[in-house]
């Protein structure tokens, strides 16, 4: 029996357009009603998920920045948090200067909306759009200076190309959590997500059903549509993944509808069939 139900937001539960379905709000309801945990597990940070789900949004609890951090959605207390230590912010750093990529390095919790950026000069539209985006709350880092102390997580936006990926992933070594996520931007560039040790949505979930909810793994149903997503639906004890995602994944969970088209309502209702 399910009785935890996690979505991925950008791409699964929530519309091309930045919208819900009606269909998905309803379901989200009731799935209250039932008792079941309502769950959002999102790369999004807490000020960047406040702007596409209001306060009173039909959820317990936010996952957010990849599992990074863990929020209580009725009081939107934060109730479990992890961060680089400043000695890895400043190995990462290293690296990726070396790499001469661009990157950014974001505030702890619970400012981690703000960041420093590190800007190479090549070509890479998707940086300077997220830059663009977020413009109140960043700065240059300042190279030839350590970094002050210790930050939530480190991004930097790569072409799409899974083999420099690999090898970045690769050179930063084994202190640090590495996560590859499609740009929600652009919808293809690659975001490389640098985190703590441990740090994943499954992780971040996994947290959540031992302290706060009391409920097995096997009771957990996870919806996603990208590969940050890949680590929770293979824990959950069910998963799908909606028709928008890449076919990798496709061939490897059952399928739901696009999230255009209420695939998180399929996804549940399927979930409760003998």
């Amino acid at each position: 029996m399910i009785k935890l139900v996690a979505t991925d937001l950008d791409g699964t539960l929530l519309r091309s357009d930045l919208s819900f379905n009606k269909r998905d709000i309803m379901m989200l309801e009731e799935l209250g009603r039932k008792g079941v945990v309502r769950v959002i597990a999102t790369g999004r940070s807490p000020y960047s998920a406040s702007t596409v789900l209001d306060d009173n949004f039909p959820i317990d609890f936010l996952v957010f920045s990849s599992g990074a951090g863990v929020m209580r959605w009725s009081d939107k207390s934060i109730i479990h948090t992890n961060e680089l230590s400043e000695k890895d912010v400043n190995q990462v750093v290293r690296v990726l200067l070396e790499l001469n990529v661009d990157f950014m390095i974001h505030e702890p919790i619970p400012l981690n909306h703000c960041f420093h950026f590190h800007k190479t000069g090549n070509p890479n539209a998707d940086f300077d759009n997220r830059i663009s985006l977020y413009k109140a709350f960043s700065q240059p880092f300042a190279v030839g200076l350590p970094y002050p102390g210790p930050a939530s997580q480190i991004l930097s936006v790569l072409p799409n190309n899974i083999a420099l990926f690999n090898r970045i992933a690769k050179q930063l070594g084994p202190n640090v959590q590495v996560i590859r996520a499609t740009s929600p931007l652009d919808g293809e560039s690659i975001w490389m997500e640098i985190f703590p040790m441990g740090v994943s949505k499954s992780n971040g979930l996994a947290w959540l059903c031992e302290n706060e909810c009391g409920i097995l793994q096997t009771e957990v149903l996870a919806i996603g549509n990208d590969y940050n997503d890949l680590d929770m639906l293979k824990w959950a004890g069910m998963a799908f993944v909606v028709d928008n995602a890449p076919d990798e994944l496709k061939s490897n969970f059952s399928t739901a509808p696009t999230n255009n088209n209420a695939g998180f309502s399929f996804a549940v209702n399927e979930s409760s069939k003998p």
